[in-house]
């Protein structure tokens, strides 16, 4: 018989049909899965992620046995654990024998490099879950002057068949976004996505996780997040059952007390595998077929997925392993303490934190316009910012958080993702959302002590970065702006802006 081969499964692979599994032999090879304090500790993850992670990756494993697969297995207190990816790799190859290792692409190039680096031969399959390979978007975006997402949206589009009618998208345009900005009236509501109780794997990784973790920023429990495939299909069900319908109209609302609105809040569930992205569109698509949604609902729902999605990771591999050291406008502040939960009089920035501690969730509109919006405007070190946006969420890993924090939100690529700052006021968050009228400061306010924060930093921003702004055609309007407004205006917003910032550079709170 010939010698086993070990098939490596990572945290976020756990899907049935990876691509390492998939070049497997039941008859004599080896799955390795191992949970590790160098995967656990590179950034201090939220409790909650931890613990999603561990117990899917338990109840994942008991999958591979009940399917007929030897399964190595390597929990995070056993005393023999060598702390390392690599290093299990090596444990189990001399326990079986085993001299070749098959691994599927991993998400992060940290990974990727300790995986290249190994002593054995390793074969590194591609991650033919998602709809576009790296090396597929390389091509696509090989001689192109600009690599915007709605360009390659229209063709992964194309390429699917979802939501097209023959060569011409469904409804006549590929984008509804212009209808999905609407303020929820006051009686619409959301349907809260399922809660799983916790079952006996559910329950070790929590007392684990509580006795290793506990200094974490974030609430451990209560955990009723999914953690195998069949909940994560209920929580999917659920949303195109209950909160589809609305999820266009509402998708940029932000309200207190309602931290996942009509989200789907299944990106957790996708970025560890346990549900497919083809899947989870063909189920929004025929709600639409059904006349269940609306079609503005599941154009805005499939492009996450079939567009920003797979974009992001296009890029995080297209750029290398320096993206996440990007730093175009020069931002070096440290990132203030009410990013922890820290004491702060900003109702918005108050609740967004609040929700990450308690739900290790936010949702994109929180992300963006609130706290990367201040990071963005106060000039915070955009790789501060990358660390602790991959710390807090429950879905971030490095692909799909870095170019989300580092293009989109921080403006930190100078434009290779986002053809400009994400920059608002405190108007829009006022407009979007009910946090304005539990704040201390005054959203109306111009100037001002007791002005809303984001209305001088959003001018002191502008005025910093006016020399590089110009060139740009969305920004150089709002550069003119600045520069006509009364001399004696601006001069007492820059005043007050740097008074903000000086508060914010000694620790006091906002």
């Amino acid at each position: 018989m010939k010698e086993p081969r070990l098939i490596l499964i990572l945290g976020d692979q756990l899907s049935p049909n990876i691509a390492a599994l998939q070049k497997g032999n039941k008859d004599r090879d080896v799955v390795v899965m191992a949970e590790v304090m160098a995967e656990a500790t590179y950034v201090p993850h939220h409790p909650k992620k931890i613990a999603l992670v561990l117990s899917a990756m338990r109840k994942y494993a008991e999958w591979l046995r009940q399917e007929g697969w030897t399964v190595a297995y390597t929990q995070l207190d056993d005393p023999r654990n060598s702390g390392s990816i690599t290093g299990e790799l090596l444990h189990h190859a001399t326990n079986f024998g085993a001299t070749k290792v098959i691994a599927t692409e991993p998400g992060e190039w940290r990974l990727n490099t300790e995986l290249t680096d190994f002593p054995l031969p390793l074969t590194m399959l591609p991650d033919s879950r998602f709809i576009t390979s790296t090396s597929d978007f390389a091509n696509w975006a090989k001689d192109r002057k600009e690599l915007r997402m709605e360009w390659f949206y229209r063709d992964v589009r194309r390429k699917t068949g979802l939501l097209m009618e023959g060569d011409k998208p469904a409804g006549g345009k590929w984008n509804f976004d212009s209808d999905n900005r609407k303020v929820a009236p006051i009686d619409v509501r959301p349907v809260p996505p399922p809660a799983f109780a916790p079952d006996k794997h559910v329950s070790a990784v929590l007392d684990l996780v509580e006795a290793r973790f506990a200094a974490n920023f974030g609430d451990l429990r209560p955990f009723s997040y999914a953690t195998d495939r069949d909940q994560a299909l209920q929580v999917l069900d659920h949303f195109i059952t209950h909160n589809l319908p609305h999820f266009g109209d509402y998708q940029d609302v932000m309200i207190r007390g309602e931290p996942t609105l009509w989200h789907s809040v299944i990106s957790p569930y996708l970025n560890i595998g346990l549900l497919s992205p083809l899947e989870v569109c063909a189920r929004a698509v025929s709600a639409w077929t059904l006349g269940a949604a609306p079609l503005n609902a599941v154009e805005g729902f499939i492009r996450q997925i079939i567009g920003w999605r797979e974009y992001v990771r296009g890029i995080y591999f297209l750029k290398g392993p320096d993206y996440v050291s990007s730093n175009a406008l020069g931002h070096s502040r440290k990132l203030p303490d009410v990013y922890w939960g820290g004491e702060t009089g900003m109702q918005c920035m108050k609740e967004a934190v609040a929700q990450a501690r308690s739900h290790a969730y936010a949702h994109h509109i929180q992300r963006l316009m609130v706290t990367g919006n201040f990071a963005l405007l106060a000039g915070i070190d955009p790789q501060q910012v990358h660390e602790w946006y991959l710390s807090v969420y429950i879905d971030a890993f490095e692909w799909v958080e870095a170019p989300n924090t580092i293009g989109m939100s921080q403006y930190a690529d100078s434009g290779v993702l986002a053809s400009k700052p994400y920059v608002s006021s405190g108007a829009y968050i006022a407009r979007m959302s009910d946090y304005c009228a539990g704040c201390v400061y005054d959203v109306r306010a111009k100037s001002g002590r007791m002005a809303c924060p984001f209305n001088v930093l959003y001018w002191h921003f502008i005025d910093r970065h006016a020399d590089q702004f110009r060139s740009n055609p969305r920004m150089a309007v709002i550069c003119r702006s600045w520069e006509n407004r009364n001399a004696s205006d601006r001069a007492q917003i820059m005043a007050d802006a740097e008074e903000l910032l000086i508060r914010l550079d000694q620790g006091e709170p906002l």
